[in-house]
């Protein structure tokens, strides 16, 4: 799994973090049933706070993208393609409705 992180474009670490699982399960890289990179090994490749990294699977794990497993670590839940491939549409909606309110002022 890559992540590449930005610490100068204006979105917090751990929500770029967020969104990069997200992409990757809504895409294929990541699949159901695969487990992430625990705290403490993505916290060293990416070279950020492993506080960074907990809070970003806190916040996938309370949005239904990972579930713990005993003993292993954090995987991928069944349900996470669809949610992430909503939530992936809802972020382009968002985005087209910003750019035509701002093309009408």
């Amino acid at each position: 799994m890559f992540f590449e992180i930005n610490p100068s474009n204006g979105v917090a670490i751990f929500e770029q973090i967020s969104r990069q699982v997200k992409y990757a399960v809504a895409n294929g890289a990541l699949r159901a049933g695969e487990l992430v990179p625990s705290v403490r090994e993505l916290a060293s490749k990416l070279a950020v706070n492993p506080n960074t990294d907990a809070r970003a699977y806190r916040d996938l794990q309370s949005e239904g993208f990972l579930e713990p497993i005993r003993g292993e670590g954090l995987r991928i839940t069944k349900l996470a393609t669809e949610r992430s491939r909503k939530h992936r549409a809802k972020l382009l909606n968002d985005r087209i409705r910003l750019v035509v309110v701002e093309g009408i002022q």
